[in-house]
């Protein structure tokens, strides 16, 4: 089995995206990340859900979970608003790392491996510099496990 033989159509924003509109996109289509499109059209990262929530979650809060426990649930229910006015660029990662993305001919071990290597729940299926899709996970896991 090939790439191409899971690919599906998945959707893209653009760096300069807000990143509300990603945090959206992923909760209404159940996503485990978005592509996204660097300057030149060409796929720049993935930017999986927990970077999103990084950047919405106090970063005191992340340092020591014990600080969230002491805000009271009224304020903490409000956390995700502080993406508002926030790009998809300001969510990535402040060190880059390898891109997940293969061709469509990549066998179903090679992108099970770039996945694994790159802790990304999705890879993008390049071919010709044209971004055809993605394999994610969950298509990988519901083709190669026995029923």
């Amino acid at each position: 089995m090939r790439a191409r033989d899971l690919l599906a159509p998945f959707p893209i924003l653009g760096l300069d995206a807000p990143v509300a509109d990603a945090a959206r996109l992923l909760a209404r289509q159940a996503l485990p990340g978005v592509i996204v499109l660097g300057d030149d059209g060409a796929p720049f990262t993935i930017l999986p859900g927990t970077e999103v929530l990084r950047l919405a979650v106090p970063g005191y809060c992340q340092d020591d979970p014990a600080l969230a426990r002491v805000v009271d649930e009224a304020h903490a229910d409000l956390f995700l608003r502080d993406l508002d006015g926030r790009t998809v660029r300001e969510a990535l990662p402040h060190r880059p790392r390898e891109l997940p993305i293969a061709d469509p001919g990549a066998t179903v071990l090679e992108v099970a491996a770039l996945m694994a290597r790159t802790r990304s729940p999705l890879v993008a299926i390049v071919e010709d510099g044209r971004l055809l899709g993605a394999v994610t996970l969950q298509a990988l896991l519901d083709r190669m496990l026995p029923a």
